[in-house]
């Protein structure tokens, strides 16, 4: 576990701890070397409750039984990393998590080579990062860009997070190339509900995961406040509306707090959406006053709902204006969960604060009773959505177990939008990890959905160009394609996985029709058996991918993923042509069946409740070189979730269309999708405390 330790001037510390009962090494630091104040002081003590004081020239002890690491390290311009002492059997995710300080998030920050002025810090462990930061990396070229996708998720799961951090630990612990990590802000909804959070697991986790799944720098929280004043600004305006005539509501809109009369910046924008040059009051017409004064929205047209990120099924649908002040001007209405607002798909989407600005600015919540459409602009709202999200823009610093970084930025959900983080985040660690780099992003649910959104959504709106695929399977996942249960997919079972492997060779299939290299990752599980493993290795190759490789890094963190890291590095050094499915050009109608063909394997289309009559609406719109958004479940390529592995000839019922203008894509619904889920018998809560003793969060996962 130890061999020695040599120092030099402006590098950083190299320290293992080793687990309890081991002989503690003797060493000495070198008095040549002097740490940076801000990194780490010449005498380091650790945390008492980790029984492990580092001095100069002193042995070192430890006590603490979960197996925990100290700073170890970096290779010039990688940042500090620490080495792992991966126990077995494996502790739970939270007891890994909490016995790993994590590294001085400043130090993380600089090491990569973030400058002090493009850090804000959230405390020690978790930093907003500067849009500044990319004009000052503008001439920087950029590092390969991996997308890390998966199979169609079951109830037995794919460990997709898990391979996302494991593989990064890997590429930038182990193989010593620069290396980010782009996930997603997890919902609190899940956390409290079924799923638990999405910090990885194991051996391989963004820490500290309390920070992470919980409120990390409030993201969520801006966009909830966002939205919801957007909803309030609706209800309001149709109530004064209804309640004054043309000229006391002009008048009462265009008095400002002193008493004087003006037009607001924003209002200024709805004259010029109307073609009226003018910016004084008094000039207006009686006819341009009723045009101004007036969006004279129709309740029934409204889609713009309020969200909370709880899971709450009796906020569904509910009735408002109920109290005796609104005059009995009630309507129905509901809540979504937040990560489902576009508010959400917005900031994921943006490429500064400006764009964000404008975004707001088109989205439509509905049309007035002569067809228009009417948008956040006009209610005189998206600026203020914009300053309640103005740090939101900033992707949030974190960290692997390892001391890889992480950005965690944005949260919107696969199912219901595009399901991937940030393009800000991705272009932000691009730059930072440059040419001989490697940033992976993590795309939601299987690769039929959040990895065709990455290409078609995501890359379309960024202008980035992808380097690789990683698709991530397990073999009892497989199994479960094949029709087998929980207890059947424990024992070896060729004929099952081979045929369950008919929904990864899909995927792999779908990828390549993107023109980049595939590495599938098989995330080891004990009862998976070499026959089982060589089987879908051959299928997977086969099928187009460039290699299939196994891992473990939830039991061995970075160290278990090397294999699929050196097979990724291989793949993006052979040459690689993207392009998107569709072109812009292409009808909206057109985009619909070439997903639906292409990517999920369909043989027909058809439209249900008028909806290709909304299609053809959109096109009049100006929507129709909007990308397609698929709503649909995502339990299967289908929009049927019974239908497992490879279902082939189906037809898709698209049963909606909407269109989210701000974000910029427009999404059928094939099928019910909720956008608010409910909480289980026993939700995941049950198990959430706050220990005294300890001081310490437990129950998380």
């Amino acid at each position: 576990f130890f061999s020695g330790l040599t120092m030099f001037p402006h590098t950083y510390p190299s320290y293992t701890v080793l687990p309890t009962g081991l002989p503690a090494p003797a060493y000495t630091v070198p008095t040549v070397y002097t740490p940076p104040a801000s990194l780490y002081p010449p005498v380091v003590p650790y945390p008492a409750a980790f029984g492990a004081t580092l001095l100069p020239t002193a042995a070192m002890t430890y006590s603490y039984p979960l197996g925990m690491a100290l700073p170890a390290v970096g290779s010039a311009g990688l940042g500090p990393t620490r080495t792992l002492v991966c126990l077995d059997p494996v502790p739970s995710d939270i007891e890994i998590a909490q016995a790993h300080e994590p590294l001085d998030i400043g130090a993380i920050a600089q090491g990569v080579g973030i400058t002090d002025p493009e850090i804000s810090l959230y405390g020690k462990s978790q930093a907003k990062i500067s849009l500044k930061l990319l004009d000052r990396l503008k001439d920087q070229p950029d590092g390969k860009y991996v997308v890390v996708a998966g199979i169609n998720p079951t109830p037995l799961g794919e460990g997709k997070s898990t391979t996302t951090i494991g593989l990064a630990q890997a590429i930038g612990a182990h193989l010593k190339r620069k290396c980010f990590a782009a996930v997603r802000q997890p919902s609190q909804g899940p956390t409290f509900g079924i799923k638990g959070g999405a910090a990885g697991g194991g051996y391989a986790q963004v820490i500290p995961m309390e920070d992470f799944n919980l409120h990390g720098t409030g993201d969520i929280h801006a966009i909830q406040a966002a939205n919801n004043l957007l909803a309030a600004a609706i209800d309001a305006r149709m109530f004064h509306e209804n309640t004054q005539s043309d000229a006391a509501l002009f008048r009462r809109l265009t008095t400002n707090n002193s008493g004087g009369r003006d037009f607001a910046s924003s209002m200024i924008k709805r004259l010029q959406k109307l073609g009226i040059d003018k910016t004084d009051p008094a000039e207006l017409t009686a006819e341009e006053i009723t045009r101004f004064a007036r969006l004279d929205i129709d309740p029934a047209t409204i889609t713009w709902r309020r969200v909370t990120d709880t899971n709450d099924r009796f906020m569904r649908e509910i009735t408002i204006g109920e109290g005796k002040n609104e005059k009995g001007m009630t309507r129905k209405t509901g809540y979504d969960i937040t990560v489902a607002s576009e508010c959400m798909a917005i900031l994921a989407l943006a490429t500064d604060l400006r764009d964000l600005r404008d975004r707001m600015g088109r989205i439509v919540i509905g049309q007035s009773k002569a067809g228009e459409n009417v948008t956040a602009e006009d209610l005189g709202c998206a600026g203020a959505m914009t300053v309640l999200m103005a740090k939101c823009v900033e992707p949030t610093l974190m960290q692997t177990l390892e001391g890889t970084p992480v950005f965690v930025h944005g949260g919107p959900f696969a199912n219901i939008a595009q399901g991937n983080s940030s393009i800000i985040a991705d272009r932000m660690a691009l730059k930072l990890v440059g040419p001989d780099g490697v940033v992976l992003t993590e795309a939601g649910f299987g690769a039929d959905m959040g990895m065709e959104k990455f290409f078609n959504i995501k890359c379309r709106a960024s202008g980035l160009q992808p380097n690789g695929v990683v698709i991530v399977a397990t073999i009892r996942a497989l199994k479960s394609h094949a029709g087998l249960d929980a207890e059947q997919a424990k024992k070896e079972d060729l004929e099952a996985t081979e045929k369950g492997c008919s929904n990864m060779v899909k995927h792999i299939e779908n990828a390549r029709k993107f023109g980049v290299p595939v590495v599938v990752a098989i995330n080891k599980f004990k009862f998976d058996t070499e026959a089982e493993i060589e089987l879908v290795k051959g299928l997977a190759v086969k099928a187009g991918a460039f290699d299939c490789v196994l891992a473990t890094h939830w039991a061995e963190g970075g160290a278990g993923a090397v294999a699929v890291g050196e097979a990724l590095l291989r793949a993006m050094a052979t040459p690689s042509d993207f392009k998107l499915l569709y072109p812009d050009e292409m009808s909206l109608v057109d985009k619909i069946e070439t997903v639906c063909k292409e990517i999920y394997g369909a043989g027909s289309v058809e439209y249900l409740n008028g909806s290709d009559e909304t299609l053809a609406k959109y096109e009049r719109l100006g929507f129709g070189k909007f990308p397609i958004c698929m709503a649909k479940t995502q339990y299967s390529l289908s929009a049927d979730a019974s239908l497992k592995g490879r279902p082939e000839g189906f037809t898709v019922q698209v049963k909606d269309v909407r269109a989210s203008a701000g974000a910029g894509f427009v999404y059928p619904l094939l099928g019910e999708i909720s956008t608010m889920p409910g909480l289980p018998t026993r939700p995941g809560f049950y198990n959430i405390d706050y220990d005294f003793e300890t001081d310490r969060i437990v129950g998380l996962s």
